[in-house]
Protein backbone atom coordinates (compact mmCIF):
# COMPACT_ATOMS: atom_id res chain seq x y z
CA UNK A 1 0.00 0.00 0.00
CA UNK A 2 2.60 2.33 1.11
CA UNK A 3 4.80 1.65 -2.82
CA UNK A 4 1.13 2.73 -4.21
CA UNK A 5 0.80 6.23 -2.59
CA UNK A 6 3.72 7.67 -4.69
CA UNK A 7 2.23 6.17 -7.77
CA UNK A 8 -1.19 7.78 -7.28
CA UNK A 9 0.56 11.35 -6.58
CA UNK A 10 2.61 10.92 -9.91
CA UNK A 11 -0.19 10.10 -11.85
CA UNK A 12 -2.22 12.70 -10.27
CA UNK A 13 0.54 15.34 -10.95
CA UNK A 14 1.26 14.24 -14.71
CA UNK A 15 -2.01 13.55 -15.53
CA UNK A 16 -4.07 16.25 -18.02
CA UNK A 17 -6.15 19.11 -16.62
CA UNK A 18 -9.51 19.31 -17.65
CA UNK A 19 -10.06 20.84 -20.90
CA UNK A 20 -12.11 24.13 -21.62
CA UNK A 21 -15.10 23.45 -23.56
CA UNK A 22 -17.03 25.31 -26.15
CA UNK A 23 -20.61 24.50 -25.24
CA UNK A 24 -23.20 25.49 -27.84
CA UNK A 25 -27.00 26.04 -25.95
CA UNK A 26 -30.07 25.92 -28.00
CA UNK A 27 -32.54 28.22 -26.63
CA UNK A 28 -34.82 25.61 -25.00
CA UNK A 29 -36.29 25.96 -21.60
CA UNK A 30 -33.97 25.28 -18.94
CA UNK A 31 -31.11 24.57 -21.14
CA UNK A 32 -29.43 27.52 -20.10
CA UNK A 33 -29.55 27.26 -16.43
CA UNK A 34 -28.44 23.77 -16.90
CA UNK A 35 -25.93 24.40 -19.24
CA UNK A 36 -24.35 27.02 -16.31
CA UNK A 37 -24.87 24.22 -13.89
CA UNK A 38 -22.08 21.55 -15.46
CA UNK A 39 -19.66 24.33 -16.63
CA UNK A 40 -16.15 24.02 -16.08
CA UNK A 41 -13.79 26.92 -15.37
CA UNK A 42 -12.28 28.08 -18.65
CA UNK A 43 -15.33 27.36 -20.73
CA UNK A 44 -16.59 28.69 -23.48
CA UNK A 45 -20.73 29.19 -23.71
CA UNK A 46 -21.80 30.30 -26.95
CA UNK A 47 -25.96 31.66 -26.79
CA UNK A 48 -27.89 30.11 -30.10
CA UNK A 49 -30.01 32.56 -31.77
CA UNK A 50 -33.40 32.92 -29.88
CA UNK A 51 -34.96 33.82 -26.51
CA UNK A 52 -32.95 32.15 -23.45
CA UNK A 53 -34.56 31.74 -19.86
CA UNK A 54 -33.19 33.85 -17.31
CA UNK A 55 -31.90 33.80 -14.46
CA UNK A 56 -28.62 32.89 -15.05
CA UNK A 57 -26.27 32.39 -12.68
CA UNK A 58 -22.59 32.27 -13.58
CA UNK A 59 -20.54 30.39 -10.36
CA UNK A 60 -17.58 29.36 -12.39
CA UNK A 61 -14.95 31.60 -14.13
CA UNK A 62 -16.18 30.98 -17.80
CA UNK A 63 -17.39 33.33 -20.69
CA UNK A 64 -21.18 33.43 -21.67
CA UNK A 65 -21.55 34.85 -25.35
CA UNK A 66 -24.60 35.00 -27.34
CA UNK A 67 -24.54 34.59 -31.43
CA UNK A 68 -26.46 37.72 -33.60
CA UNK A 69 -30.26 37.07 -32.04
CA UNK A 70 -29.34 35.27 -28.83
CA UNK A 71 -31.59 36.94 -26.23
CA UNK A 72 -31.89 36.51 -21.84
CA UNK A 73 -35.12 37.39 -21.00
CA UNK A 74 -35.20 37.69 -17.02
CA UNK A 75 -39.07 37.28 -16.67
CA UNK A 76 -39.40 40.08 -14.78
CA UNK A 77 -37.81 38.82 -11.76
CA UNK A 78 -34.69 39.39 -10.18
CA UNK A 79 -31.26 39.81 -12.25
CA UNK A 80 -31.12 38.53 -15.79
CA UNK A 81 -27.02 38.05 -15.61
CA UNK A 82 -25.71 37.33 -11.98
CA UNK A 83 -21.90 36.91 -11.72
CA UNK A 84 -20.69 35.30 -8.31
CA UNK A 85 -17.39 34.09 -9.61
CA UNK A 86 -13.93 35.94 -10.65
CA UNK A 87 -13.35 36.07 -14.63
CA UNK A 88 -16.12 36.35 -16.25
CA UNK A 89 -16.81 37.28 -18.72
CA UNK A 90 -20.41 38.28 -20.66
CA UNK A 91 -20.51 39.70 -24.28
CA UNK A 92 -22.60 39.92 -27.37
CA UNK A 93 -26.05 39.27 -25.22
CA UNK A 94 -29.21 41.07 -25.71
CA UNK A 95 -30.43 41.03 -21.98
CA UNK A 96 -34.06 41.93 -21.29
CA UNK A 97 -36.81 42.27 -18.35
CA UNK A 98 -35.24 42.11 -15.10
CA UNK A 99 -37.23 42.47 -11.84
CA UNK A 100 -37.97 46.12 -10.92
CA UNK A 101 -37.04 45.68 -6.71
CA UNK A 102 -34.35 48.61 -5.68
CA UNK A 103 -33.21 46.66 -2.95
CA UNK A 104 -31.96 44.27 -3.50
CA UNK A 105 -31.04 45.94 -6.79
CA UNK A 106 -32.13 44.03 -9.94
CA UNK A 107 -30.16 44.54 -12.85
CA UNK A 108 -29.75 43.33 -16.73
CA UNK A 109 -26.14 42.33 -15.09
CA UNK A 110 -25.29 42.16 -11.67
CA UNK A 111 -21.43 41.35 -10.11
CA UNK A 112 -21.29 40.74 -6.81
CA UNK A 113 -18.25 40.60 -4.53
CA UNK A 114 -17.08 38.03 -5.96
CA UNK A 115 -16.77 38.99 -9.88
CA UNK A 116 -13.35 40.44 -9.46
CA UNK A 117 -12.09 41.19 -12.81
CA UNK A 118 -15.46 40.69 -14.89
CA UNK A 119 -15.93 42.02 -18.17
CA UNK A 120 -19.41 42.84 -19.84
CA UNK A 121 -18.59 43.88 -23.71
CA UNK A 122 -20.43 44.60 -26.53
CA UNK A 123 -24.35 43.52 -24.94
CA UNK A 124 -27.67 45.34 -25.74
CA UNK A 125 -29.65 45.92 -22.15
CA UNK A 126 -33.22 46.89 -21.93
CA UNK A 127 -36.00 46.60 -20.00
CA UNK A 128 -34.57 46.24 -17.08
CA UNK A 129 -34.43 48.50 -13.85
CA UNK A 130 -30.92 49.07 -13.99
CA UNK A 131 -28.28 48.05 -16.45
CA UNK A 132 -25.71 47.15 -15.40
CA UNK A 133 -24.45 46.95 -11.23
CA UNK A 134 -20.86 46.96 -10.20
CA UNK A 135 -21.63 46.17 -6.79
CA UNK A 136 -18.26 45.54 -4.92
CA UNK A 137 -16.65 43.63 -7.47
CA UNK A 138 -12.99 44.46 -8.07
CA UNK A 139 -11.77 45.65 -11.55
CA UNK A 140 -14.64 45.28 -13.68
CA UNK A 141 -14.62 46.50 -17.35
CA UNK A 142 -17.60 47.11 -18.91
CA UNK A 143 -17.16 48.32 -22.17
CA UNK A 144 -19.11 49.21 -25.29
CA UNK A 145 -22.50 48.10 -24.12
CA UNK A 146 -25.88 49.74 -25.41
CA UNK A 147 -28.02 50.35 -22.27
CA UNK A 148 -31.38 51.78 -22.38
CA UNK A 149 -33.33 52.44 -19.19
CA UNK A 150 -36.99 52.43 -18.23
CA UNK A 151 -39.34 55.33 -19.16
CA UNK A 152 -41.37 55.58 -15.60
CA UNK A 153 -43.34 58.72 -15.02
CA UNK A 154 -41.50 59.26 -11.93
CA UNK A 155 -38.02 59.65 -12.76
CA UNK A 156 -36.53 59.04 -9.40
CA UNK A 157 -38.53 55.22 -9.73
CA UNK A 158 -36.48 54.21 -12.89
CA UNK A 159 -33.07 52.73 -12.17
CA UNK A 160 -29.54 53.51 -12.94
CA UNK A 161 -27.82 52.91 -16.71
CA UNK A 162 -24.90 51.69 -15.02
CA UNK A 163 -24.31 51.63 -10.42
CA UNK A 164 -21.19 51.57 -9.20
CA UNK A 165 -20.94 50.72 -5.59
CA UNK A 166 -17.73 50.04 -3.61
CA UNK A 167 -16.12 49.28 -6.99
CA UNK A 168 -12.61 49.80 -6.79
CA UNK A 169 -10.88 49.93 -10.25
CA UNK A 170 -13.93 49.82 -12.22
CA UNK A 171 -13.59 50.81 -15.69
CA UNK A 172 -16.56 52.29 -17.89
CA UNK A 173 -16.36 52.98 -21.12
CA UNK A 174 -18.02 53.47 -24.85
CA UNK A 175 -21.08 53.14 -23.59
CA UNK A 176 -24.35 54.05 -25.35
CA UNK A 177 -27.06 54.95 -21.77
CA UNK A 178 -30.23 56.19 -22.56
CA UNK A 179 -33.74 56.97 -20.75
CA UNK A 180 -33.60 55.97 -16.85
CA UNK A 181 -32.36 57.94 -13.64
CA UNK A 182 -28.89 58.30 -14.30
CA UNK A 183 -26.26 57.16 -17.08
CA UNK A 184 -23.41 56.42 -14.13
CA UNK A 185 -24.09 56.94 -10.42
CA UNK A 186 -21.17 56.17 -8.55
CA UNK A 187 -21.58 55.86 -4.73
CA UNK A 188 -18.50 54.62 -2.11
CA UNK A 189 -16.33 53.93 -4.45
CA UNK A 190 -12.61 54.76 -5.75
CA UNK A 191 -10.42 54.21 -8.50
CA UNK A 192 -12.75 54.45 -11.08
CA UNK A 193 -12.38 55.66 -14.85
CA UNK A 194 -15.66 56.72 -16.96
CA UNK A 195 -14.05 57.46 -20.17
CA UNK A 196 -15.89 58.11 -23.99
CA UNK A 197 -19.60 57.34 -23.18
CA UNK A 198 -22.41 58.94 -24.46
CA UNK A 199 -25.13 60.02 -22.16
CA UNK A 200 -28.95 61.26 -23.54
CA UNK A 201 -32.47 61.77 -22.30
CA UNK A 202 -31.38 61.28 -18.46
CA UNK A 203 -31.56 62.89 -15.00
CA UNK A 204 -27.85 63.02 -14.78
CA UNK A 205 -25.32 61.87 -16.96
CA UNK A 206 -22.30 61.11 -14.48
CA UNK A 207 -23.16 61.47 -10.41
CA UNK A 208 -20.99 61.11 -8.60
CA UNK A 209 -21.19 60.11 -4.19
CA UNK A 210 -18.67 59.71 -2.37
CA UNK A 211 -15.98 58.73 -5.07
CA UNK A 212 -12.37 59.32 -4.89
CA UNK A 213 -9.11 59.48 -6.74
CA UNK A 214 -11.32 59.09 -9.97
CA UNK A 215 -11.53 60.21 -14.08
CA UNK A 216 -14.49 60.99 -16.00
CA UNK A 217 -13.24 61.87 -19.72
CA UNK A 218 -14.05 62.41 -22.80
CA UNK A 219 -18.02 61.74 -21.92
CA UNK A 220 -20.70 63.28 -23.64
CA UNK A 221 -23.54 64.29 -22.13
CA UNK A 222 -26.84 65.40 -24.29
CA UNK A 223 -30.43 66.99 -23.40
CA UNK A 224 -30.20 65.71 -19.57
CA UNK A 225 -31.39 67.24 -16.67
CA UNK A 226 -27.38 67.74 -15.61
CA UNK A 227 -24.45 66.70 -17.33
CA UNK A 228 -21.73 65.82 -14.46
CA UNK A 229 -22.43 66.07 -10.79
CA UNK A 230 -19.42 66.02 -8.79
CA UNK A 231 -20.92 65.47 -4.86
CA UNK A 232 -19.18 64.63 -1.54
CA UNK A 233 -15.85 63.89 -3.79
CA UNK A 234 -11.97 64.63 -4.04
CA UNK A 235 -9.04 64.15 -5.82
CA UNK A 236 -11.60 63.81 -9.28
CA UNK A 237 -10.28 64.77 -12.86
CA UNK A 238 -13.18 65.66 -15.16
CA UNK A 239 -11.46 66.56 -18.27
CA UNK A 240 -12.77 66.67 -21.83
CA UNK A 241 -16.01 66.26 -21.50
CA UNK A 242 -19.34 67.57 -23.61
CA UNK A 243 -22.10 68.86 -22.50
CA UNK A 244 -24.85 69.71 -24.97
CA UNK A 245 -28.21 71.18 -24.46
CA UNK A 246 -28.30 69.72 -20.47
CA UNK A 247 -31.54 71.59 -18.72
CA UNK A 248 -29.63 72.66 -15.52
CA UNK A 249 -26.07 72.49 -15.15
CA UNK A 250 -23.13 71.41 -17.40
CA UNK A 251 -20.70 70.73 -14.34
CA UNK A 252 -21.67 70.41 -10.88
CA UNK A 253 -19.37 70.58 -7.74
CA UNK A 254 -21.03 70.49 -4.45
CA UNK A 255 -18.60 69.73 -1.52
CA UNK A 256 -15.35 68.57 -4.20
CA UNK A 257 -12.40 69.36 -3.23
CA UNK A 258 -8.58 69.16 -4.72
CA UNK A 259 -10.09 68.03 -8.43
CA UNK A 260 -8.82 69.04 -11.53
CA UNK A 261 -11.70 70.38 -14.10
CA UNK A 262 -10.27 70.53 -17.03
CA UNK A 263 -10.80 71.24 -21.04
CA UNK A 264 -14.57 70.58 -21.23
CA UNK A 265 -17.18 72.10 -23.21
CA UNK A 266 -20.58 72.99 -21.87
CA UNK A 267 -23.13 74.52 -24.42
CA UNK A 268 -26.65 74.54 -25.63
CA UNK A 269 -28.51 77.11 -23.12
CA UNK A 270 -28.28 75.58 -19.52
CA UNK A 271 -29.46 77.16 -16.87
CA UNK A 272 -25.66 77.22 -15.41
CA UNK A 273 -22.96 76.51 -17.21
CA UNK A 274 -20.90 75.37 -13.85
CA UNK A 275 -22.62 75.54 -10.21
CA UNK A 276 -19.99 75.14 -6.93
CA UNK A 277 -20.81 75.17 -4.09
CA UNK A 278 -18.93 74.84 -1.03
CA UNK A 279 -15.84 73.16 -2.90
CA UNK A 280 -12.33 73.94 -2.32
CA UNK A 281 -9.18 73.81 -4.22
CA UNK A 282 -9.97 72.61 -7.30
CA UNK A 283 -8.52 73.75 -10.86
CA UNK A 284 -11.25 74.78 -13.24
CA UNK A 285 -8.80 75.13 -16.56
CA UNK A 286 -9.14 75.41 -20.27
CA UNK A 287 -13.18 74.99 -20.26
CA UNK A 288 -15.54 76.63 -22.45
CA UNK A 289 -19.01 78.15 -21.20
CA UNK A 290 -21.49 78.99 -23.90
CA UNK A 291 -24.81 80.54 -24.26
CA UNK A 292 -25.86 79.58 -20.32
CA UNK A 293 -28.45 81.83 -18.16
CA UNK A 294 -25.42 81.55 -15.74
CA UNK A 295 -21.98 80.85 -16.90
CA UNK A 296 -20.74 79.88 -13.54
CA UNK A 297 -22.38 80.43 -10.18
CA UNK A 298 -19.67 80.48 -6.91
CA UNK A 299 -21.45 80.38 -3.69
CA UNK A 300 -21.12 78.73 -0.15
CA UNK A 301 -17.83 79.72 0.58
CA UNK A 302 -15.96 78.01 -2.26
CA UNK A 303 -12.26 79.04 -1.43
CA UNK A 304 -9.19 78.34 -2.60
CA UNK A 305 -10.11 77.56 -6.34
CA UNK A 306 -8.34 78.64 -9.12
CA UNK A 307 -9.54 79.56 -12.37
CA UNK A 308 -7.44 79.57 -15.10
CA UNK A 309 -7.78 79.77 -19.49
CA UNK A 310 -11.79 79.61 -19.38
CA UNK A 311 -13.50 80.91 -22.15
CA UNK A 312 -16.91 82.43 -21.00
CA UNK A 313 -18.75 82.97 -24.46
CA UNK A 314 -22.26 84.58 -24.82
CA UNK A 315 -23.78 83.83 -21.32
CA UNK A 316 -26.51 85.95 -20.18
CA UNK A 317 -24.49 86.37 -16.98
CA UNK A 318 -21.01 85.55 -17.29
CA UNK A 319 -20.65 84.81 -13.29
CA UNK A 320 -22.93 84.84 -10.49
CA UNK A 321 -21.47 85.75 -7.29
CA UNK A 322 -22.04 87.33 -3.87
CA UNK A 323 -19.90 88.37 -1.42
CA UNK A 324 -17.95 90.94 0.44
CA UNK A 325 -13.97 90.50 -0.65
CA UNK A 326 -12.49 89.81 -4.43
CA UNK A 327 -11.82 86.47 -5.89
CA UNK A 328 -8.77 86.56 -8.36
CA UNK A 329 -9.69 84.32 -11.15
CA UNK A 330 -6.04 84.47 -12.71
CA UNK A 331 -3.21 82.23 -11.82
CA UNK A 332 0.73 83.47 -12.97
CA UNK A 333 -0.04 86.12 -15.30
CA UNK A 334 -2.98 84.10 -17.21
CA UNK A 335 -7.14 85.06 -16.57
CA UNK A 336 -9.66 84.09 -18.54
CA UNK A 337 -11.63 84.79 -22.02
CA UNK A 338 -14.92 87.10 -21.38
CA UNK A 339 -16.77 87.68 -24.51
CA UNK A 340 -18.57 91.02 -23.31
CA UNK A 341 -15.49 92.50 -22.58
CA UNK A 342 -13.90 95.05 -24.68
CA UNK A 343 -10.52 95.41 -23.93
CA UNK A 344 -7.66 96.38 -25.82
CA UNK A 345 -4.09 94.59 -26.36
CA UNK A 346 -1.28 97.68 -26.95
CA UNK A 347 1.49 95.54 -26.46
CA UNK A 348 0.31 92.74 -28.24
CA UNK A 349 1.04 89.76 -25.55
CA UNK A 350 -2.65 88.23 -26.28
CA UNK A 351 -3.87 89.92 -22.95
CA UNK A 352 -6.35 92.53 -21.98
CA UNK A 353 -4.98 95.81 -20.93
CA UNK A 354 -6.40 96.45 -17.65
CA UNK A 355 -8.28 94.13 -15.29
CA UNK A 356 -12.11 92.74 -15.82
CA UNK A 357 -14.77 92.30 -13.22
CA UNK A 358 -17.72 90.33 -14.34
CA UNK A 359 -19.82 91.68 -12.05
CA UNK A 360 -20.58 94.94 -9.43
CA UNK A 361 -22.96 95.64 -6.95
CA UNK A 362 -25.88 96.21 -8.96
CA UNK A 363 -25.50 92.21 -9.82
CA UNK A 364 -26.34 91.82 -6.11
CA UNK A 365 -28.93 93.85 -5.55
CA UNK A 366 -30.96 92.29 -9.17
CA UNK A 367 -29.95 88.87 -7.64
CA UNK A 368 -31.07 89.50 -3.99
CA UNK A 369 -33.93 91.42 -5.11
CA UNK A 370 -35.89 90.25 -8.40
CA UNK A 371 -37.90 93.05 -8.06
CA UNK A 372 -35.36 95.64 -8.79
CA UNK A 373 -34.93 94.16 -12.67
CA UNK A 374 -37.47 96.44 -13.33
CA UNK A 375 -34.87 99.83 -12.81
CA UNK A 376 -32.58 97.76 -15.05
CA UNK A 377 -32.52 100.41 -17.30
CA UNK A 378 -32.62 103.50 -15.61
CA UNK A 379 -30.06 106.23 -14.89
CA UNK A 380 -30.01 105.39 -11.53
CA UNK A 381 -28.50 102.32 -11.97
CA UNK A 382 -26.28 103.57 -14.68
CA UNK A 383 -24.53 105.84 -12.40
CA UNK A 384 -23.95 103.40 -9.77
CA UNK A 385 -22.31 101.08 -12.25
CA UNK A 386 -20.27 104.23 -13.75
CA UNK A 387 -19.28 105.08 -10.20
CA UNK A 388 -17.83 101.58 -9.51
CA UNK A 389 -15.32 101.59 -12.23
CA UNK A 390 -14.71 104.94 -12.02
CA UNK A 391 -13.68 104.82 -7.94
CA UNK A 392 -12.37 101.12 -7.00
CA UNK A 393 -13.22 102.44 -3.01
CA UNK A 394 -17.08 102.21 -4.20
CA UNK A 395 -16.54 98.70 -4.91
CA UNK A 396 -17.86 95.81 -2.98
CA UNK A 397 -15.90 92.58 -3.47
CA UNK A 398 -17.03 90.29 -6.45
CA UNK A 399 -14.86 88.09 -8.76
CA UNK A 400 -11.99 90.04 -10.56
CA UNK A 401 -9.70 88.83 -13.71
CA UNK A 402 -6.22 90.76 -13.41
CA UNK A 403 -5.29 89.43 -16.69
CA UNK A 404 -8.01 88.96 -19.30
CA UNK A 405 -7.29 86.89 -22.43
CA UNK A 406 -8.32 88.84 -25.84
CA UNK A 407 -9.13 85.87 -27.21
CA UNK A 408 -10.28 82.01 -26.96
CA UNK A 409 -11.48 80.53 -30.36
CA UNK A 410 -15.17 78.23 -29.35
CA UNK A 411 -15.22 74.47 -29.77
CA UNK A 412 -16.95 72.94 -33.04
CA UNK A 413 -19.03 69.72 -32.17
CA UNK A 414 -18.54 66.61 -33.78
CA UNK A 415 -20.50 66.32 -36.74
CA UNK A 416 -22.53 62.87 -34.52
CA UNK A 417 -23.11 64.96 -31.53
CA UNK A 418 -24.04 68.19 -33.68
CA UNK A 419 -27.09 66.16 -35.27
CA UNK A 420 -28.38 64.55 -32.10
CA UNK A 421 -27.67 68.34 -30.41
CA UNK A 422 -30.17 69.67 -32.95
CA UNK A 423 -33.11 67.02 -32.07
CA UNK A 424 -35.36 68.47 -29.43
CA UNK A 425 -34.51 67.65 -26.04
CA UNK A 426 -37.00 64.85 -24.10
CA UNK A 427 -36.86 67.60 -20.83
CA UNK A 428 -38.20 70.44 -22.83
CA UNK A 429 -41.39 67.48 -24.26
CA UNK A 430 -42.07 66.89 -21.01
CA UNK A 431 -43.92 68.65 -17.65
CA UNK A 432 -41.31 70.51 -15.69
CA UNK A 433 -40.16 69.14 -12.73
CA UNK A 434 -38.22 70.04 -9.73
CA UNK A 435 -34.81 68.10 -9.07
CA UNK A 436 -33.21 67.41 -6.33
CA UNK A 437 -30.74 69.42 -7.83
CA UNK A 438 -32.78 72.21 -7.40
CA UNK A 439 -33.82 71.53 -3.89
CA UNK A 440 -30.54 69.55 -2.71
CA UNK A 441 -33.14 67.39 -1.05
CA UNK A 442 -31.18 63.78 -0.94
CA UNK A 443 -27.49 65.14 -1.69
CA UNK A 444 -27.40 66.75 2.32
CA UNK A 445 -29.00 63.98 3.64
CA UNK A 446 -27.14 60.80 1.17
CA UNK A 447 -25.07 58.93 3.43
CA UNK A 448 -22.88 55.78 1.82
CA UNK A 449 -25.20 52.74 1.50
CA UNK A 450 -25.79 49.43 -0.42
Amino acid sequence: MRRLVPLLLALILVAPPLRAERVEVAPAPGALSAALAGARAGDELILLPGRHHGPAVIAVPLTLRGEPGAVIDGGGVGSVVRVEAADVTVQGLRIVNSGRVHEPIDAGVSLGRKATRAQVLDNDLSDNLVGVDIHGARDALVARNRIEGLRLARMNNRGNGIYVWNAPGAVVEANEVRYGRDGIFSNVSKRNVFRGNLFRDLRFAVHYMYTNDSEVSENVSIGNHLGFALMYSDRIVVRDNLSIKDRDYGVMLNYTKASDIFGNFVTGGAEKCAFVYNSHQNLVAENTFHGCAVGVHFTAGSERNTLTGNAFVANRTQVKYVGTRDLEWSFEGRGNYWSDHAAFDLDGDGLADGAYRPTDAMDRILWSQPAARLLLGSPAVQLVRWTQSQFPVARTGGVVDSHPLLHAPLPDLPPAFARMAAAEPLWAQEPRTVTQAETGDDHARHQPSR
